[in-house]
């Protein structure tokens, strides 16, 4: 009996903090699903947050574990606030933010590198374990860094495309798992939040969050240049953590905050759409000679979300798995950097249940054709 020819997906993963927990859930869904029976990940993405959970399932599947999403979880649980000394820490640390966007408390400029910002928060957060402190320790935990380094870059495996920021340049970088081994620094600089981390240095550069324009990668995710000519995926599945719309204009400071920082979030991510939608469409109206399109790595239209495309009925147009509007809308900036069990409980059930109906669907419309 012949093999069954599964589609191949590239997964991206905005980035958005204590909110990627949703993408967490969301993967968890997809492998309880068994989404590798028709499709094969061929490719992963991520930024910030979205870094984390894309390269935690990568790291399972290339070390062939039976649970793809067991280290995935078994990191989201460790930081998570799990003593009552964490969540109090956390909870007013999540309340003193809230208060302040209010305009409720003064606000403070301070820098993640001021030596007495550094010694006030290893002060405060003594009792707490090493591993919800200090994020190095949590990396290290999950991951042998050592092995990776052994392995070396991986041309032939499932591409990892890691997006960050060059201070100094103003470049985007993108690490990519086939030219160059996975290295702690590469995750810190993806998660380098400006005013939460210091700029992450190594090599003769700087590197801060690649939330900045680069949220998630994705026009990489098509083109052998970045992910090898066997990975060029047939569909590209976007786990999307900033609400595309609003309800209604932002009035308060707060809300306004909040609104904007969900835009600037997406700017990065519709910019490639858009770019990638245009491309499908020359290619469908036969634009190009197959010369050109060998010559820029260009091969067939991919499927692509279709919220951002002006043909809703296009042939190569999906939805995002992206969280429910009832979720959305008890979100705001402060559960970004929350991590109290409620808020990271509700965040993952939301993806899996989104994952689990998006999944059906892609399913019926590949079993349709």
């Amino acid at each position: 009996m012949p093999t069954k020819q599964r589609r191949k997906i590239a997964i991206a993963c905005q980035g958005g903090g204590s909110q990627t927990a949703f993408t967490a859930g969301a993967l968890e869904a997809l492998f309880e699903h068994h989404v590798q029976d028709d499709f094969q990940i061929v490719s992963l993405s991520g930024t910030s947050g979205g870094a984390l959970c894309a390269t935690l399932l990568w790291y399972a599947l290339m070390k062939g574990d039976a649970n793809p999403t067991g280290r995935l979880m078994a990191f989201w649980r460790d930081n998570m606030a799990q003593t009552p000394a964490e969540q109090q820490f956390n909870h007013q640390i999540i309340e003193s933010l809230r208060a302040t966007s209010k305009g409720h408390l003064p606000h403070f400029n301070i820098s993640p590198s001021d030596p007495l910002a550094q010694w006030l928060m290893s002060l405060s957060t003594s009792a707490l374990r090493p591993e919800f402190t200090d994020f190095p320790l949590l990396l290290r935990k999950h991951f042998d860094f050592d092995e990776l380094l052994r392995w070396g870059a991986q041309p032939d495996a499932p591409a990892l495309l890691l997006g960050a920021a060059e201070v100094l340049s103003g470049k985007l970088r993108k690490f990519n798992s086939r030219d160059e081994p996975i290295r702690i620094e590469h995750l810190l600089s993806s998660c380098a939040v400006p005013n939460i981390f210091p700029a992450v240095e190594f090599e003769g550069f700087a590197y801060w969050d690649g939330l900045f324009s680069d949220n998630p990668p994705v026009n990489e995710l098509v083109r052998p240049k970045f992910v090898g000519d066997k990975n060029v995926p047939d569909e590209l599945w976007i786990i999307k953590i900033n609400p595309t719309g609003c309800d209604e204009i932002p009035q308060s400071a707060e809300a306004i905050s909040d609104r904007r920082n969900e835009m600037v979030g997406n700017v990065s991510l519709f910019q490639q759409l858009d770019t990638l939608a245009w491309l499908n469409d020359l290619i469908l109206h036969d634009a190009f000679r197959p010369e050109v399109l060998a010559k820029f790595d260009i091969r067939q239209p991919v499927l692509i979300p279709k919220c951002y495309v002006d043909q809703p009925d296009a042939p190569y147009t999906i939805p995002f798995i992206e969280m429910s509007a009832e979720l959305t809308h008890t979100l705001d900036y402060e559960s970004k950097l929350d991590r109290s069990p409620e808020n990271l409980g509700k965040l993952m059930a939301d993806g899996r249940k989104q994952a689990s109906a998006f999944l059906t669907q892609r399913r019926k419309a590949v079993h349709a054709k």
